[in-house]
């Protein structure tokens, strides 16, 4: 029996997944755990096994298309079985819209039946519903052409992006029936083809000037990705539901940088990962943010003007990539070694970067660290992720000078920015969980010791 294939179900906070690579084709061979298609949600890109071993009789979905969870996108069975109780309700009117479009209006036997000695008004666009997706239809208006004349080569007869840059790049062609006196012209035949009509045309008034290159366009409209729109939503949706509030506070980073450089010397003796500063900054914040007095903090203010408060530290970590910002979440970080928070950050950034961060990995964070020391950022405003009551950005490292014993010398210094939700938390215990934060920090090696 066919065996459908569906889109999975990857979370109860996920409505639709982007259908963005299938890796087999219709009418090829596939076997069960073989990875069939790739798919993207808001926070992350996965790959999907073949749920059964048969032939990929039939898909119902092209690259790129926007589909509900747990909706049929193709069937795999036996070569001539059908398909059509597979069909999702979504594409059924279009199905049918397409059966009913009457083959009179076929563009090819318009040109067939048209004599040589007709008028020669070009051949007008085919009527009637032609199936393309998204794509293929941008990058046709961009580019100046009409999509309906391109060779379709998607699934169930679709135009796709390809078949649009295959129309592009083929430029002007010729008939069969005036190929001998085509010298490379364009004409006023069906997609700009040289036919009979255009024989004995003056080449400059044989049709049309060119469109032009899609290289030419004074700009690219580009579409946000899945997880791009989710950044833009959420962060919105911070800044417009939430009363935040930054506050920057700097502390003597001379001893957790002579600390790592211990470690970094001795790590392969001890069979220690490679412990960073921002390792260590989230071990510290996972210590002070478990105090009862920082508890505001480490919490999630949800409506109805609760206040839940997490036993536990979840930190949420900051990843860059190259879709966008991903936050992998280490839960109860305030039990774990510094060696353990260690080794989970990098899995955990390590997976975001690659696109197969399980979407159950970023939940349930409590609190939020973000770092742009890396790149020279001495002081920033973090946004908050909702329902969380704040967010730590970490800064860079930036030499100053203080007076010991009345003399001045410098110092490594590194700065925190702390973004709170001031409906939950006032400036005053921000404040001192920044400065608990600082001097937990400056006295890094006693930290360890509690």
């Amino acid at each position: 029996m066919a065996t459908p294939v569906l889109m999975p179900n990857v979370g109860i906070s996920v409505e639709s997944c982007i259908l963005t690579e299938w890796h087999k084709k219709k009418g090829e061979e596939v076997k069960e755990g073989e990875i069939l298609f790739t798919y993207e949600t808001d926070k992350t890109t996965t790959d999907e096994p073949a749920p059964a071993s048969g032939t990929l009789i039939d898909v119902f979905f092209e690259e790129g298309a926007e589909i509900p969870i747990m909706t049929n996108i193709g069937v795999i069975g036996n070569p001539g079985e059908s398909t059509k109780e597979f069909l999702p309700d979504m594409l059924k009117g279009a199905s049918e819209e397409k059966a009913e479009a009457p083959k009179a209006e076929e563009p090819k036997a318009e040109v067939k039946a048209a004599p040589a000695e007709e008028p020669k008004a070009p051949v007008k666009a085919p009527e009637g519903f032609v199936a393309a997706s998204p794509r293929a239809k941008a990058l046709a208006a961009k580019a100046g052409v009409d999509y309906r004349f391109a060779t379709p080569t998607g699934a169930e007869g679709r135009i796709c992006e390809a078949d649009v840059r295959a129309l592009i790049e083929k430029g002007p062609s010729a008939t069969p029936a005036a190929a001998a006196a085509f010298k490379g012209e364009a004409g006023s035949g069906i997609g700009g083809k040289f036919s009979v009509a255009d024989i004995d045309k003056p080449a400059a008034a044989a049709a049309p000037a060119a469109a032009p290159k899609a290289e030419e366009a004074a700009y690219v409209d580009e579409k946000m990705s899945g997880v791009r729109r989710a950044i833009a939503k959420n962060m919105l949706n911070s800044l417009a539901t939430t009363a935040q509030l930054t506050n920057t506070s700097s502390f003597d980073a001379t001893e957790i940088m002579a600390f790592r450089a211990k470690l970094k010397a001795n790590a392969e003796a001890l069979g220690l990962p490679n412990i960073t500063l921002n390792d260590i900054i989230l071990y510290a914040v996972s210590r002070v943010l478990a105090k009862p007095e920082h508890a505001n903090l480490n919490a999630h203010l949800l409506e109805g003007d609760i206040l839940r408060k997490f036993s536990g530290v979840h930190l949420g970590v900051a990843v860059d990539t190259e879709k966008g910002l991903l936050v992998p979440t280490i839960m109860n970080a305030d039990k774990k070694s510094l060696a353990e928070i260690s080794k989970e950050a990098k899995e955990l950034a390590k997976a975001a970067q690659a696109g197969t961060l399980a979407p159950d990995k970023m939940k349930g964070a409590s609190f939020t660290i973000s770092n742009l020391g890396s790149f020279g950022i001495e002081s920033f405003t973090p946004v908050i992720n909702p329902p969380q009551t704040g967010i730590l950005g970490v800064n860079t490292i930036t030499t100053r000078v203080k007076v010991v014993n009345g003399e001045m010398k410098p110092y490594q210094a590194m700065a925190l920015s702390l973004t709170y939700d001031h409906r939950a938390v006032d400036g005053a215990p921000a404040s001192r969980f920044l400065k608990d934060l600082c001097t937990a920090l400056e006295n890094f090696s006693l930290l360890l010791c509690k």
